[in-house]
């Protein structure tokens, strides 16, 4: 699919609240048949989301100490975990140590997710992922582990009001960049 269809068919499915605040860009190398060029996403015409680009206000992390150091991340422990890793340890750890312990092995398998799913991107190919959006439910799109699909699920008109308002617990889990995506519709629905 041409750049000029998959854009206008983002752009139909765009929110109206986002509309002209949100645009989708592209460069493209006419002489270099290696180079593909880039994709990216603009806010008010601030380059958003792009990892080339150092000046955007999204975080990319270069490693998982920086994840689990990061204080903006915060990582829900449940009773049921805190019971799991007693029944493990068969009570030998003091009360207090087991939501440390349970913290400390989230905060790992969440730093190896967001690394995962950020290297993932950088490889993408932007044009991929959007076909691959506009080819799958809203629901999968939201669920998925794909940061780019995140985002685009999250400013797609078909996301409503209660949508975003009952996802806030399960966002603070996920890449910066959907983070910002989600505040910035949550801010315009």
């Amino acid at each position: 699919m041409s750049w000029s269809k998959l854009k206008q068919q983002l752009d139909s499915f765009l929110s109206p609240a986002l509309a002209g605040k949100v645009s989708y860009r592209a460069t493209s190398y006419r002489y270099s048949p290696d180079k593909s060029g880039s994709c990216y996403l603009t806010v008010d015409q601030k380059n958003i989301l792009n990892m080339a680009d150092i000046t955007t206000p999204i975080r990319w992390y270069q490693n998982d100490q920086e994840i689990k150091n990061d204080p903006n991340i915060v990582i829900p422990v449940s009773p049921e975990e805190i019971e799991a890793i007693r029944k493990e340890t068969k009570g030998a750890v003091p009360e207090e140590r087991l939501e440390i312990m349970v913290r400390g092995r989230k905060s790992t398998s969440h730093a190896k997710e967001l690394l995962a799913a950020q290297t993932a991107l950088s490889k993408s190919n932007f044009t991929t992922a959007a076909t691959t959006f506009l080819a799958t439910s809203i629901e999968d799109n939201l669920e998925s582990e794909d940061i780019l699909l995140n985002i685009l699920a999250l400013i797609d008109r078909r996301v409503g009001k209660k949508r975003i308002q009952n996802m806030s617990e399960s966002i603070k889990m996920k890449h910066p960049a959907v983070q910002y995506f989600y505040e910035l519709r949550r801010r315009t629905v």
